[in-house]
């Protein structure tokens, strides 16, 4: 008689080796994720290279020259961003309490750690006039690792 079979009292379960295989597949395939952006993190400061992901940029649209520059100066200082750029005079088009609105904004593309996204976002929401601000992140997928750690060094803090 098979002695692993008889381990478990179910009949018609399958035999426990299978479960923890089933298991270990299973705990593997949801851990991936996690262990893949550890390892890659563990590369990346090993060698000073460059992984997918970490850095974002940021599409903030503002109602003006003025207040974009003063959103920018702020996020710069409190190091929540390494370099922002400030793109003038977008069209925008956009529904807003069920009419179709028109306007000219300015867009700011922020370039920040991926890891800061949230706080960045908080702040915006914070200092910026519209009532719901335009804030949204891309990852950064490929680049040069030269300047990716120019951003590294320009939002250390002091």
């Amino acid at each position: 008689m098979d002695r692993l079979g008889s381990w478990c009292p179910l009949s018609g379960f399958p035999r426990p080796s299978v479960l923890i295989c089933l298991l270990i597949l299973t705990a593997s395939f949801l851990t991936y994720p996690m262990l893949r952006t550890l390892s890659l993190r563990l590369h990346s400061a090993i060698t000073g290279s460059y992984f997918s992901g970490a850095h974002s940029i940021v599409f903030v649209n503002c109602p003006n020259e003025q207040v974009a520059r003063d959103i920018a100066r702020a996020i710069l200082n409190k190091k929540l961003a390494a370099s922002v750029n400030i793109l003038p005079k977008s069209s925008s088009l956009y529904f807003w309490k069920g009419e179709i609105e028109e306007a000219t904004e300015i867009l700011l593309l922020i370039k920040t750690k991926t890891s800061k996204v949230l706080m960045l976002s908080s702040y915006i929401r914070l200092v910026h006039p519209f009532e719901i601000p335009e804030v949204f992140s891309l990852p950064m997928d490929q680049g040069d690792v030269h300047y990716f750690k120019w951003l590294e060094e320009g939002m250390e803090e002091d």
